[in-house]
Order: C-alpha cells, then sequence, then structure tokens
C-alpha cells in the first residue's frame, strides 16, 4: 500500500532552521520515497512500511542530536499527487 505523510517540525529551542533543513534532508536521502517541501511542511510519499520507517528513523536521529522537539504529522493511505 502507498501512503502519503505531511510533517511540520518544531524544533524547541532558537537555532532551529538547521535542525529542519537537515531533517529534510534526510528524508531526501531514502529511497524509495517522493519529497516535497514548501514553507508550511514537508510531504512524503512510498511504500508504507518506508515511509513509517522513514519518519521514525529521521525523528529518533534528529531527537537524538538536537533535542526536544514536536513533530505533527498527517498520514494519508493512498498516493496523493505532491509533485510541484
Amino acid at each position: 500500500m502507498t501512503l502519503t505523510a505531511e510533517l511540520s517540525l518544531y524544533p524547541l529551542h532558537e537555532d532551529y532552521v538547521p535542525q529542519i533543513q537537515a531533517f529534510i534532508e534526510a528524508l531526501r536521502e531514502r529511497d524509495g520515497l517522493v519529497v516535497r517541501s514548501n514553507a508550511m511542511s514537508t510531504q512524503i510519499r512510498g511504500e508504507h512500511d518506508a515511509v513509517m520507517h522513514a519518519v521514525s528513523d529521521t525523528l529518533r536521529a534528529s531527537a537524538e542530536r538536537y533535542g526536544m522537539q514536536v513533530l505533527v504529522c498527517k498520514f494519508i493511505p493512498t498516493a496523493l499527487g505532491i509533485e510541484g
């Protein structure tokens, strides 16, 4: 099953831009995902397990590196068109 997710990361400290950029770049490095970003969120699409593992692994790594943060996710169990 294909899964589309919309993610918004909210670091809980002042220097937040590098953390958000690193989070998005880590998602882009994952195989089998389509990743698009805009000013409000990042959308990813791929096979269900690939999307879920990418979100989980990337959040864990980001929290270990940067500390406190909030990740807001919406999951849609279909292949939404997220291309520009």
